[in-house]
Protein backbone atom coordinates (compact mmCIF):
# COMPACT_ATOMS: atom_id res chain seq x y z
CA UNK A 1 0.00 0.00 0.00
CA UNK A 2 1.85 3.12 -1.12
CA UNK A 3 2.00 6.01 1.17
CA UNK A 4 1.08 8.63 -1.45
CA UNK A 5 -2.01 10.72 -0.43
CA UNK A 6 -3.99 9.64 -3.18
CA UNK A 7 -3.19 5.88 -2.25
CA UNK A 8 -6.66 4.80 -0.43
CA UNK A 9 -6.47 4.76 3.15
CA UNK A 10 -6.66 1.10 5.23
CA UNK A 11 -10.46 1.99 6.11
CA UNK A 12 -11.39 2.84 2.57
CA UNK A 13 -10.04 -0.74 1.26
CA UNK A 14 -11.99 -2.37 3.85
CA UNK A 15 -14.91 -0.43 2.88
CA UNK A 16 -15.83 0.83 6.53
CA UNK A 17 -15.68 4.27 7.88
CA UNK A 18 -12.26 5.30 10.12
CA UNK A 19 -15.25 5.23 12.69
CA UNK A 20 -15.93 1.85 13.62
CA UNK A 21 -15.81 -0.45 16.48
CA UNK A 22 -12.74 -3.10 16.40
CA UNK A 23 -15.41 -5.59 15.47
CA UNK A 24 -17.02 -4.12 12.67
CA UNK A 25 -13.77 -3.94 11.44
CA UNK A 26 -12.65 -7.61 12.06
CA UNK A 27 -16.19 -8.58 10.49
CA UNK A 28 -15.20 -6.70 6.90
CA UNK A 29 -11.69 -7.83 6.92
CA UNK A 30 -12.78 -11.12 7.31
CA UNK A 31 -15.39 -10.73 4.38
CA UNK A 32 -13.44 -8.90 2.16
CA UNK A 33 -10.45 -11.61 2.83
CA UNK A 34 -13.15 -14.57 1.59
CA UNK A 35 -14.51 -12.12 -1.65
CA UNK A 36 -10.56 -11.11 -2.56
CA UNK A 37 -8.65 -14.69 -2.12
CA UNK A 38 -7.77 -15.83 -6.01
CA UNK A 39 -9.01 -19.39 -4.90
CA UNK A 40 -12.81 -17.80 -4.32
CA UNK A 41 -12.58 -15.70 -7.68
CA UNK A 42 -10.40 -12.46 -6.54
CA UNK A 43 -6.80 -11.46 -7.62
CA UNK A 44 -3.67 -11.44 -5.83
CA UNK A 45 -3.28 -7.50 -5.99
CA UNK A 46 -7.03 -7.05 -3.89
CA UNK A 47 -6.17 -9.88 -1.52
CA UNK A 48 -2.50 -8.22 -0.74
CA UNK A 49 -3.92 -5.06 -0.62
CA UNK A 50 -6.95 -6.12 2.21
CA UNK A 51 -4.12 -7.71 4.18
CA UNK A 52 -1.85 -5.02 4.70
CA UNK A 53 -4.72 -2.82 5.36
CA UNK A 54 -5.21 -5.25 7.99
CA UNK A 55 -2.26 -5.06 9.90
CA UNK A 56 -2.52 -1.41 9.86
CA UNK A 57 -5.27 -1.14 11.43
CA UNK A 58 -6.36 -4.68 13.13
CA UNK A 59 -4.53 -4.30 16.28
CA UNK A 60 -6.10 -1.69 18.71
CA UNK A 61 -2.42 -0.69 19.18
CA UNK A 62 -1.78 -0.89 15.49
CA UNK A 63 -4.97 1.13 14.63
CA UNK A 64 -4.57 4.15 17.24
CA UNK A 65 -0.70 4.55 15.73
CA UNK A 66 -2.29 4.75 11.83
CA UNK A 67 -4.96 6.80 13.46
CA UNK A 68 -1.64 9.54 14.46
CA UNK A 69 -0.77 9.15 10.94
CA UNK A 70 2.85 7.71 12.07
CA UNK A 71 3.02 5.31 9.29
CA UNK A 72 2.53 8.35 6.48
CA UNK A 73 5.65 9.07 6.57
CA UNK A 74 6.30 10.78 2.89
CA UNK A 75 8.59 13.62 3.01
CA UNK A 76 6.71 16.58 1.02
CA UNK A 77 9.78 18.29 0.97
CA UNK A 78 12.47 15.05 0.14
CA UNK A 79 9.66 13.31 -1.61
CA UNK A 80 11.27 10.01 0.41
CA UNK A 81 10.62 7.99 3.19
CA UNK A 82 11.62 9.09 6.40
CA UNK A 83 8.97 9.89 9.03
CA UNK A 84 9.34 13.53 8.68
CA UNK A 85 5.57 14.06 7.90
CA UNK A 86 4.14 16.60 4.92
CA UNK A 87 5.21 19.93 5.43
CA UNK A 88 4.50 23.21 3.54
CA UNK A 89 7.74 23.98 2.63
CA UNK A 90 9.28 23.34 -1.13
CA UNK A 91 11.92 23.83 -2.99
CA UNK A 92 12.94 27.33 -4.45
CA UNK A 93 12.12 26.72 -8.09
CA UNK A 94 14.57 29.65 -9.64
CA UNK A 95 17.49 27.47 -10.33
CA UNK A 96 20.98 28.73 -8.81
CA UNK A 97 25.05 27.48 -9.07
CA UNK A 98 25.06 24.76 -6.49
CA UNK A 99 28.99 23.84 -6.01
CA UNK A 100 30.59 22.74 -8.93
CA UNK A 101 27.00 21.68 -11.18
CA UNK A 102 25.45 24.46 -13.20
CA UNK A 103 21.64 23.41 -13.24
CA UNK A 104 18.69 24.43 -15.23
CA UNK A 105 17.06 27.60 -15.58
CA UNK A 106 13.66 26.95 -14.09
CA UNK A 107 10.57 29.19 -14.06
CA UNK A 108 7.83 29.16 -12.18
CA UNK A 109 6.37 27.06 -8.72
CA UNK A 110 5.86 23.87 -9.57
CA UNK A 111 2.50 22.20 -7.43
CA UNK A 112 1.49 26.14 -6.63
CA UNK A 113 -2.18 25.78 -7.84
CA UNK A 114 -2.68 22.34 -6.39
CA UNK A 115 -1.52 23.39 -3.23
CA UNK A 116 -3.11 26.58 -2.82
CA UNK A 117 -6.58 24.44 -3.62
CA UNK A 118 -5.83 21.73 -1.10
CA UNK A 119 -5.47 24.07 1.55
CA UNK A 120 -8.62 25.62 0.76
CA UNK A 121 -10.52 22.69 0.62
CA UNK A 122 -8.82 21.28 3.35
CA UNK A 123 -10.02 24.42 5.38
CA UNK A 124 -13.91 24.25 4.33
CA UNK A 125 -14.00 20.34 5.08
CA UNK A 126 -12.55 20.96 8.62
CA UNK A 127 -15.39 23.75 8.85
CA UNK A 128 -16.54 27.45 8.91
CA UNK A 129 -13.01 28.32 7.15
CA UNK A 130 -10.81 27.23 9.93
CA UNK A 131 -7.46 27.37 9.45
CA UNK A 132 -5.92 24.00 11.21
CA UNK A 133 -2.83 24.38 12.82
CA UNK A 134 -0.82 22.06 10.34
CA UNK A 135 -2.93 21.03 7.38
CA UNK A 136 -0.10 18.69 6.35
CA UNK A 137 -0.61 16.93 9.42
CA UNK A 138 -0.19 13.16 8.43
CA UNK A 139 -3.09 12.15 10.19
CA UNK A 140 -5.35 14.85 9.24
CA UNK A 141 -4.34 14.53 5.46
CA UNK A 142 -4.94 10.86 5.76
CA UNK A 143 -8.85 11.27 6.98
CA UNK A 144 -9.76 13.75 4.22
CA UNK A 145 -11.93 12.74 1.38
CA UNK A 146 -9.67 11.80 -1.70
CA UNK A 147 -10.46 14.18 -3.77
CA UNK A 148 -8.38 16.27 -0.99
CA UNK A 149 -5.92 14.51 -0.91
CA UNK A 150 -5.74 14.01 -4.47
CA UNK A 151 -4.91 17.45 -4.28
CA UNK A 152 -1.67 17.21 -2.58
CA UNK A 153 -0.60 14.16 -4.15
CA UNK A 154 -0.38 16.30 -7.52
CA UNK A 155 1.38 19.13 -5.54
CA UNK A 156 4.07 16.69 -4.17
CA UNK A 157 4.53 15.04 -8.21
CA UNK A 158 5.09 18.00 -9.55
CA UNK A 159 7.06 19.69 -6.80
CA UNK A 160 9.50 15.75 -7.22
CA UNK A 161 9.48 16.17 -11.51
CA UNK A 162 10.66 19.67 -10.93
CA UNK A 163 13.73 18.55 -8.71
CA UNK A 164 14.60 15.56 -11.26
CA UNK A 165 14.74 17.76 -13.82
CA UNK A 166 16.68 20.83 -12.41
CA UNK A 167 19.63 18.97 -12.55
CA UNK A 168 20.17 18.58 -16.56
CA UNK A 169 21.82 21.53 -16.63
CA UNK A 170 22.09 24.85 -18.29
CA UNK A 171 21.42 23.20 -21.67
CA UNK A 172 17.84 23.13 -20.53
CA UNK A 173 14.92 25.38 -19.49
CA UNK A 174 12.27 24.38 -17.34
CA UNK A 175 8.56 26.25 -17.28
CA UNK A 176 6.68 25.12 -14.10
CA UNK A 177 2.76 25.05 -13.85
CA UNK A 178 1.80 26.84 -17.40
CA UNK A 179 -1.49 28.31 -18.13
CA UNK A 180 -2.68 27.04 -21.61
CA UNK A 181 -5.18 29.31 -22.30
CA UNK A 182 -6.58 32.49 -20.70
CA UNK A 183 -10.13 30.99 -21.09
CA UNK A 184 -10.00 27.57 -19.49
CA UNK A 185 -8.73 25.97 -15.74
CA UNK A 186 -6.50 23.82 -18.11
CA UNK A 187 -2.26 23.57 -17.35
CA UNK A 188 0.90 22.40 -18.49
CA UNK A 189 3.03 20.84 -15.30
CA UNK A 190 6.14 21.44 -16.62
CA UNK A 191 7.63 22.65 -20.21
CA UNK A 192 10.63 21.13 -20.98
CA UNK A 193 13.46 22.57 -23.61
CA UNK A 194 16.37 21.20 -24.14
CA UNK A 195 19.23 20.08 -27.41
CA UNK A 196 16.69 16.98 -27.84
CA UNK A 197 13.53 19.40 -28.47
CA UNK A 198 10.42 20.59 -26.30
CA UNK A 199 8.61 18.51 -24.12
CA UNK A 200 5.40 18.57 -22.49
CA UNK A 201 5.11 17.00 -19.21
CA UNK A 202 2.50 15.63 -17.07
CA UNK A 203 3.48 14.60 -13.38
CA UNK A 204 0.71 12.24 -11.57
CA UNK A 205 0.31 9.98 -8.35
CA UNK A 206 -2.40 8.34 -8.65
CA UNK A 207 -1.52 6.24 -5.53
CA UNK A 208 -1.77 3.20 -7.35
CA UNK A 209 -0.30 1.16 -10.13
CA UNK A 210 -0.82 2.43 -13.78
CA UNK A 211 -0.13 1.10 -17.52
CA UNK A 212 -0.62 1.79 -20.56
CA UNK A 213 -3.63 -0.10 -22.87
CA UNK A 214 -4.92 0.41 -26.02
CA UNK A 215 -2.97 4.03 -25.90
CA UNK A 216 -4.46 5.36 -22.77
CA UNK A 217 -3.04 4.91 -19.02
CA UNK A 218 -5.17 2.49 -16.93
CA UNK A 219 -5.41 2.04 -13.29
CA UNK A 220 -7.12 1.80 -10.24
CA UNK A 221 -6.83 5.32 -9.06
CA UNK A 222 -7.39 6.61 -12.27
CA UNK A 223 -11.50 7.76 -12.98
CA UNK A 224 -13.62 6.30 -15.83
CA UNK A 225 -13.72 9.53 -17.16
CA UNK A 226 -9.57 10.37 -17.10
CA UNK A 227 -8.01 9.95 -20.21
CA UNK A 228 -4.31 11.37 -19.01
CA UNK A 229 -2.80 11.21 -22.41
CA UNK A 230 -5.39 12.62 -24.15
CA UNK A 231 -5.31 15.40 -21.99
CA UNK A 232 -2.19 16.04 -22.24
CA UNK A 233 -2.06 15.86 -25.95
CA UNK A 234 -5.18 18.95 -26.34
CA UNK A 235 -3.38 20.90 -23.46
CA UNK A 236 -0.14 20.98 -25.50
CA UNK A 237 -1.87 21.23 -28.81
CA UNK A 238 -3.57 24.46 -27.34
CA UNK A 239 -0.55 25.85 -25.91
CA UNK A 240 1.55 25.46 -28.79
CA UNK A 241 -1.17 26.64 -30.88
CA UNK A 242 -0.81 29.89 -28.96
CA UNK A 243 2.57 30.24 -29.06
CA UNK A 244 3.49 29.42 -32.24
CA UNK A 245 5.65 26.01 -31.08
CA UNK A 246 5.75 22.27 -31.92
CA UNK A 247 6.14 19.61 -28.97
CA UNK A 248 8.76 17.01 -29.87
CA UNK A 249 7.18 14.71 -27.15
CA UNK A 250 4.57 14.03 -24.25
CA UNK A 251 5.65 12.28 -21.43
CA UNK A 252 3.61 11.70 -18.09
CA UNK A 253 5.93 10.79 -15.37
CA UNK A 254 4.97 8.85 -12.35
CA UNK A 255 6.34 7.44 -9.37
CA UNK A 256 8.94 4.74 -9.88
CA UNK A 257 6.59 2.32 -7.68
CA UNK A 258 3.54 3.44 -9.96
CA UNK A 259 4.89 1.13 -13.14
CA UNK A 260 6.29 -2.36 -14.07
CA UNK A 261 7.86 -1.23 -16.89
CA UNK A 262 10.79 1.64 -16.56
CA UNK A 263 9.08 3.31 -18.93
CA UNK A 264 6.22 2.63 -21.72
CA UNK A 265 5.44 3.78 -25.05
CA UNK A 266 2.39 4.57 -27.23
CA UNK A 267 2.87 3.01 -30.68
CA UNK A 268 -0.01 4.09 -33.13
CA UNK A 269 -2.30 6.65 -33.64
CA UNK A 270 -2.20 10.45 -33.03
CA UNK A 271 -0.92 9.54 -30.12
CA UNK A 272 2.19 7.73 -30.86
CA UNK A 273 5.28 8.43 -29.32
CA UNK A 274 3.94 9.31 -26.17
CA UNK A 275 5.79 8.14 -23.05
CA UNK A 276 4.55 7.38 -19.24
CA UNK A 277 7.95 6.88 -17.17
CA UNK A 278 9.25 6.02 -13.92
CA UNK A 279 10.44 9.61 -12.35
CA UNK A 280 13.77 8.73 -11.92
CA UNK A 281 14.42 7.69 -15.14
CA UNK A 282 13.51 11.19 -16.55
CA UNK A 283 16.20 13.20 -16.51
CA UNK A 284 18.20 10.09 -17.89
CA UNK A 285 16.14 9.94 -21.25
CA UNK A 286 15.95 13.95 -21.67
CA UNK A 287 19.89 13.55 -21.60
CA UNK A 288 20.17 10.78 -23.48
CA UNK A 289 18.09 12.76 -25.95
CA UNK A 290 20.18 15.31 -26.28
CA UNK A 291 23.02 13.40 -26.51
CA UNK A 292 21.99 12.17 -29.79
CA UNK A 293 20.22 14.84 -31.37
CA UNK A 294 23.10 16.80 -31.80
CA UNK A 295 24.43 20.44 -32.65
CA UNK A 296 21.41 20.76 -34.83
CA UNK A 297 18.73 20.84 -32.07
CA UNK A 298 21.02 23.28 -29.66
CA UNK A 299 20.38 25.99 -32.10
CA UNK A 300 16.74 25.01 -32.35
CA UNK A 301 16.64 25.54 -28.59
CA UNK A 302 18.45 28.74 -28.17
CA UNK A 303 15.56 29.99 -31.19
CA UNK A 304 12.63 28.89 -29.34
CA UNK A 305 13.87 30.15 -25.59
CA UNK A 306 13.03 33.52 -25.92
CA UNK A 307 9.60 32.79 -28.30
CA UNK A 308 8.67 30.67 -25.02
CA UNK A 309 9.27 33.34 -22.81
CA UNK A 310 7.22 35.47 -24.47
CA UNK A 311 3.98 33.48 -24.53
CA UNK A 312 3.98 31.61 -20.88
CA UNK A 313 1.94 32.89 -18.27
CA UNK A 314 1.87 30.68 -15.01
CA UNK A 315 -1.30 29.63 -13.48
Amino acid sequence: MSDSPAAPSAYEVLGVSATVSQEELRRAYRRLARLTHPDTGGTAEAFQAVQVAWEQVGDPEDRARYDRGESLVMDAVSGESGGGGFSATVHPTRSAGRGPTVRARSYGHPGGRARERFLTLMREWMGRGADPADPYDPALVRSAPREIRMLLAEALAEEATARAVSGLGIGFTIWNDVAVHPATDAKLDHIVLGPAGLFALRSADWGAPVKLAKGELVGSGIGRDEEPFHELHNSAKSFGRQAGVRFTGLIVVVPDDALAVPLDVVQRGRLAGATVVRRSLLPKILRDGADAAGRASVDRAFELRPRLQEAVRFV
